[in-house]
């Protein structure tokens, strides 16, 4: 039985013109902008970013992304983009959601998997590291 693990980042962005299609709403392509950059920081929580990644051996490719456009976001419109590490064992699993800053509604909700691969043997790996399990022991509760 996998253990619960306690572990999520939230940043607010106020979106961009450049970020908006000719309707002036974001365009699709730039929810995993908002996406990543939560992942940045949950990730960061553990001392575990890309050039952390690297430095341990493995790179982590995106093998599965998924976005459910709620409602559309408009342009100069304050968000907040929660992530939450939901798997782990055999690869990473993030959650998003983004949410209207000032009420709190749900605007869009996604996720994205990663899956180690070892860089000397460019082999995917069927289990994760010991070495994220280890940066994630603080986090189960």
């Amino acid at each position: 039985m996998q253990r619960k693990l306690d572990l999520s980042a939230e940043v607010t962005v106020i979106t961009s013109f450049q970020d908006a299609d000719p309707m002036g709403v974001i365009y699709h392509g730039n929810y995993f902008r908002f996406f990543e950059e939560a992942r940045r920081l949950l990730m960061g929580k553990i001392n575990y970013n890309y050039r952390d990644m690297v430095d341990s051996g493995y790179a982590w490719p995106v093998i599965d992304s998924y976005v459910k456009y709620v409602q559309a976001i408009p342009y100069n419109h304050e968000i907040r983009i929660t992530a939450t590490l939901t798997e782990w064992e055999n690869y990473i699993r993030v959650d998003y959601i983004i949410y209207d800053a000032q009420t709190g509604k749900r605007l869009t909700k996604g996720y994205t998997r990663q899956v180690a691969v070892d860089m000397k043997t460019e082999e995917m790996c069927f289990a994760s590291p010991l070495l994220l399990k280890e940066k994630l022991e603080p986090y189960f509760v």
